[in-house]
């Protein structure tokens, strides 16, 4: 999600760019950041939580997005992506009703088994990463969560971001490894990490497991954040309760995809370090339809049209 900014220099991008189209060129370093600076306010609740915005990426509340004015495409910069995806959900303390007053773990689940070769997720597959001078592109395949686990170990009141790490790497031991697999960590009521609905809704970053390294979700329970986290943005009343978890999921899980090792091997971003949701973020909402279930979802940005598509054009 919006990370602390990487400003690449404009030889290595238009060395990235290159790379990118050129048959048999040869691939970009992994690039670094540059003189990074957070988006959004360093507050001492991030700190508190042990949340680097130079390491995590974050998505912002609906009060602190901003949209761009002139958002640039997205650039190779030579990382991996999830070329496979898989999706793993730890739901982390969930063992008990009271933990999940909203039902947020049915929705979610849901919502994540119906987006494997759906027109939205779709939009994912025009990027890849170059693997011996041969293009890899995402692919959107059926069946994409392969496992859900309740986790009935205690949750700290304000998970760390190193707790949260251990937490993913735990999912990572209990499901087994899956270089293409994103690791979410969803914290029940109450129980979020501190700076969760004023400076981030969730975010992604790498850690280390027992099998590799892997990408992990930091996903706190939505509703706790009401409006700040999508509650109500696209459905009004109780029909729209449950709005933010899929925007906000469906934002991580495209977002692993297309680059799941941010900052260590950066895959795709624009010169600002936006990510294929970054742009489009809290930005044309709408509903899409799985099965004979609709979900809210923000629009993802496609290269092929220089803009945010609901659907892959």
């Amino acid at each position: 999600m919006h990370q602390s900014l990487k400003l690449a220099a404009v030889g290595l991008t238009l060395a990235a760019l290159t790379a990118c189209n050129g048959a048999g060129s040869s691939l970009p370093g992994p690039q670094s950041p540059v003189n990074p600076q957070s988006i959004v306010q360093r507050d001492s609740s991030l700190a508190a939580a042990g949340i680097d915005l130079t390491r995590v990426h974050i998505m912002r509340t609906v009060n602190s997005a901003r949209p761009f004015a002139n958002p640039n495409n997205l650039q190779y910069l030579g990382g991996p992506v999830e070329q496979h995806p898989g999706i793993y959900v730890i739901f982390w303390g969930f063992q008990k009703a009271s933990a999940d007053p909203s039902h947020e773990k049915a929705y979610l689940t849901a919502f994540l088994k119906g987006i494997g070769h759906s027109p939205w997720l779709a939009t994912d597959t025009q990027y890849y990463a170059i693997v011996s001078s041969v293009k890899k592109h995402i692919t959107n395949p059926t069946g994409q969560l392969k496992g859900t686990w309740v986790d009935a170990s205690a949750v700290p009141t304000s998970p760390t971001d190193a707790q949260i790490q251990a937490e993913a790497a735990k999912g990572e031991a209990h499901f087994g490894y899956n270089v293409d697999g994103n690791y979410i960590v969803a914290t029940p009521h109450l129980h979020n990490s501190s700076g969760f609905g004023t400076s981030f809704c969730a975010y992604h970053s790498p850690t280390s497991s027992g099998g590799g390294e892997i990408s992990y979700t930091n996903l706190p329970y939505m509703t706790d954040a009401g409006g700040n986290c999508g509650e109500n943005s696209v459905n009004p009343g109780a029909s729209g309760l449950l709005d933010g978890v899929s925007i906000v999921a469906g934002h991580e899980e495209a977002e692993s995809q297309t680059d799941p090792e941010v900052n260590l091997q950066t895959a795709w971003a624009n010169n600002q370090g936006e990510e294929i949701g970054d742009l489009c973020a809290w930005q044309s909402l709408a509903d899409i339809t799985l099965g004979t279930a609709k979900y809210a979802v923000q629009p993802l940005w496609s290269n092929k049209i220089g803009g945010c598509a609901l659907h892959t054009p």
